[in-house]
């Protein structure tokens, strides 16, 4: 297929996510996260949209949470199908009537018109499409010195919430569930005219063949070159495709979704240590994946790391690369339901990512994670 024309997008603006306690979400952004709450809906969108809204943000980061007020509202919908989840992937682009015209002209399906609004400080307009992947909306917006992060946002006061002590900076890239990628892979080329960038596949099976469970997947991301803009797809796998972690989130989550969400930090160290102090619960890493990292790291390519080793594993961290002194380290956040142990929160969980010259999405770790696993259920065999 030949390469298409681009849509002009800038960078993902933000996330909007649907919450049944909005006061639980401030809670976590604010005072966990240190994120700050910028924004907030004011009482005329409130009534319109029957959902109070907040954003949090932090660098280039924002986050919107809604929980609804009263029924018929867009997250009132939401939630009637699903725990709290992500409903919309907000997109800023440089030409908005250029975007909406390509994804027109491609079979984009628009959920409006181009809509215009006005501040003291400019104009913003946005229009918003449906997505192969559940409700999950995609919104693109042109700003023209718009000030509100959207129309009917009330500013909060200066240095509400959090002052980003972590360092956060920017979305890395989003990670979705299907119980199939196909159709969701050929819409991002197609209509969106992403381009493969990276894919991986493995199952619990490769390790220990007699197992009677395990869980796998496929993976393939999808980005988009001028934007950098990058989409990670997962599916499950065979064999135990139900048991496979891919479809429990999808059984939880009641349909296909976004899964997790990656943000940079330029010094995951101090980062995940501070997290951790402020009461952040990551997803635990067994003792023998570090075990097995100085070998990971002297095989791999990278030859040697910067970090100590001891240090992260006290924290937690993983580590994969395949060039020569080029490497990420990643950490998961506990899903967002195990956080909160309520079910009604979901499955959804933020990852944090320090890039070191490597543009991967820790195909080692899947592996080095199934097998340090297999190792400690092993040893806790008679």
């Amino acid at each position: 297929m030949a390469k298409l024309e681009s849509l002009g997008i800038k960078r993902i603006e933000g996330i909007h996510y649907y919450v049944h306690d909005l006061e639980r979400s401030r809670r976590f952004y604010t005072q966990l996260f240190d994120f700050a709450e910028t924004w907030r809906s004011g009482p005329e969108l409130e009534r319109a949209g029957r959902q109070r809204s907040a954003c949090f943000s932090a660098g280039n980061i924002n986050v919107v949470c809604s929980e609804p007020v009263g029924p018929g509202g867009r997250a009132a919908r939401f939630l009637a199908k699903h725990p709290d989840g992500v409903g919309t992937l907000v997109f800023e682009v440089s030409d908005l009537e250029h975007t909406f015209r390509l994804l027109e002209a491609r079979g984009g399906t628009a959920l409006d018109d181009i809509q215009t609004f006005q501040d003291e400080g400019g104009t913003l307009r946005q229009f918003s499409i449906t997505t192969p992947f559940g409700d999950c909306t995609f919104r693109f917006r042109e700003r023209k010195g718009y000030r509100a992060m959207y129309p009917g946002a009330v500013a909060t006061p200066a240095g509400t919430g959090g002052k980003n002590r972590f360092g956060f900076a920017e979305i890395d890239h989003v990670t979705s569930n299907f119980q199939t990628m196909k159709p969701m892979l050929l819409w991002l080329e197609h209509v969106l005219g992403f381009e493969e960038l990276w894919h991986v596949a493995f199952h619990t099976s490769d390790v220990d063949a007699k197992r009677k469970t395990g869980s796998g997947l496929k993976s393939i991301v999808m980005w988009d070159p001028p934007s950098f803009v990058r989409f990670a797809n997962n599916e499950p796998a065979r064999p135990f495709f139900k048991s496979s972690q891919i479809n429990i989130f999808n059984e939880e989550l009641r349909g296909d979704g976004v899964q997790h969400v990656a943000l940079t930090v330029d010094d995951i160290v101090s980062a995940v240590r501070g997290l951790r102090q402020a009461g952040v619960t990551f997803m635990p890493t067994p003792a023998s994946y570090y075990e097995m990292l100085p070998g990971r790291i002297a095989h791999s390519g990278i030859g040697k790391i910067d970090e100590d080793i001891a240090i992260l594993q006290e924290l937690e961290i993983l580590v994969d690369g395949a060039e020569h002194h080029a490497y990420m380290l990643q950490i998961f956040l506990k899903e967002a339901a195990g956080l909160y142990g309520d079910s009604k929160a979901g499955p959804f969980f933020f990852e944090i990512i320090q890039r070191k010259g490597d543009r991967g999405f820790g195909a080692g770790n899947f592996r080095a994670l199934f097998e340090s696993i297999e190792r400690e259920q092993q040893k806790g065999q008679p």
